[in-house]
């Protein structure tokens, strides 16, 4: 495949795996990126995407990523998303979607407008994303544990942009991740290629015309790169390539077919990442009307005592419909249709439980908060003992005049809350998520 490069290819698997991290621009502003304070260089593959400049490094750790004004992304692993160029307003389905990466990355630039919907058919895996959506502060998604093959059903051209980051032999995780190496076989790639091309036509039924479907894999193989567009194409003439639309990595291959392959993008260690294929894809013909999905899904009034909660924790109005589901209640997105029957586990901002009289704030409604809309705000410095303490679940000392429930932030980025009451906080922060 590489012919003389591959000298330089074998040079690169000796070395160690490039490392990045991805700004939330939902969290935090690009043009404070000084503040984090952290050894990053820019990347290629994101207008938000950086390379760490460092090994040893942990960035679960960082208060800066409690706060989910970073994301830990390998950096090539974020062109699908600037290939899919998702447009604020949009609907847009990430059908493979955790760990969560690319899905964070299509919110940013929905930028709260829009809709997105984050699925993922192994269920410990969609847990995984739930939480990563949580804690950058997604308001507009829908988490869902569902087969390709259900949402296909349910939401038949639903989506104006998808994206299939479809599951693979994973040869560009070899530098990094030693389990690939172990799993990989010419079998193991085979049943991958059936697969994705399965999830494909699931992904297809899913968009409008005129819509994109972006395709992607961290793999080096024909089997499951090229020829898996190529058979996709065969079977969906309404279907046909476009240009990728960047600068960044090197052609596809075109060995002879009646597709021109070289529209699609190739990522290999030499070009800066660890290794990724991105093909973008269009369905002819116009756009019908969009459905108005207002009368899809039965809607509450909204719960009086939730509506009150919010307006005690926050200065300005919700964000979507208040519902109740049972004893929780939820801050539903607009533009949201009939989710029954397609395994959602989440819609929207989960606001609260009811506890017997009173309702209880979640730690997701204040993740999906700005400082500056918080009534109560608890501000602290990135390296303050405070903070740390925080995130460790202690209590911290809080000004006296504080009461009732305050978010806490890192910078200014809010990254939890507590409940305040005679100069103390009393912690909140999720125990699963605290610090050791």
């Amino acid at each position: 495949m590489l012919g003389e490069e591959y000298n330089d290819f074998e040079a690169c698997m000796s070395m160690s795996h490039f490392r990045g991290i991805r700004v939330n621009t939902l969290k935090f502003d690009l043009n404070d990126i000084d503040r984090l304070d952290l050894p990053i260089r820019k990347c290629r593959f994101s207008d938000s995407g950086f390379y760490l400049e460092s090994d040893s490094l942990s960035i679960g750790n960082s208060p800066w990523h409690h706060a989910g004004a970073i994301y830990s992304q390998e950096p090539s692993a974020m062109s699908a998303v600037t290939v899919l160029d998702p447009q604020p307003g949009e609907k847009v389905l990430d059908m493979c979607a955790a760990p969560g990466g690319k899905s964070t990355q299509i919110a940013a630039a929905l930028d709260g407008r829009g809709l997105l919907w984050s699925n993922e058919y192994v269920r410990k895996r969609a847990q995984i994303l739930l939480s990563n959506v949580e804690r950058t502060g997604i308001r507009n998604c829908v988490v869902s544990n569902a087969h390709p093959d259900r949402l296909a059903e349910g939401l038949s051209g639903f989506f104006d942009r998808v994206l299939v980051d479809a599951p693979c032999s994973g040869e560009g995780m070899f530098r990094r991740d030693p389990r690939a190496v172990a799993e990989w076989s010419p079998e193991h790639s085979a049943a991958c290629a059936v697969r994705q091309l399965a999830i494909l036509d699931s992904a297809a039924k899913c968009l409008r015309n005129g819509g994109v479907l972006a395709y992607s894999t961290c793999t080096f193989s024909f089997r499951e790169n090229e020829d898996v567009i190529a058979a996709f194409l065969d079977s969906h003439p309404d279907f046909y390539l476009e240009p990728c639309g960047v600068e960044f990595g090197r052609p596809g291959y075109d060995r002879g077919g009646k597709y021109d392959m070289t529209l699609t993008r190739r990522i290999f260690p030499m070009d800066g990442g660890e290794g990724h294929f991105a093909a973008r894809l269009r369905r002819q013909g116009e756009s019908l009307p969009a459905a108005d999905s207002s009368d899809r899904i039965r809607l509450g009034d909204g719960e009086k005592r939730a509506a009150e909660l919010f307006a005690e924790c926050f200065n300005t109005a919700p964000y979507g419909v208040i519902h109740r589901i049972g004893e929780s209640c939820y801050i539903l997105p607009d533009m949201l249709p009939d989710v029954k029957g397609l395994g959602v586990l989440r819609g929207g901002v989960f606001l609260g439980e009811f506890m017997k009289n009173r309702i209880e704030p979640s730690h997701a409604l204040f993740m999906a908060a700005h400082a500056e809309e918080c009534a109560g705000l608890i501000s602290l410095a990135p390296e303050s003992k405070e903070l740390a303490a925080f995130l460790r679940g202690e209590e911290i000392a809080v000004d006296g005049s504080l009461r009732g429930y305050a978010a806490v932030a890192c910078g200014g980025v809010v990254t939890g809350f507590g409940k305040c009451s005679g100069g103390r906080l009393k912690n909140r922060y999720p125990k699963g998520l605290r610090n050791l």
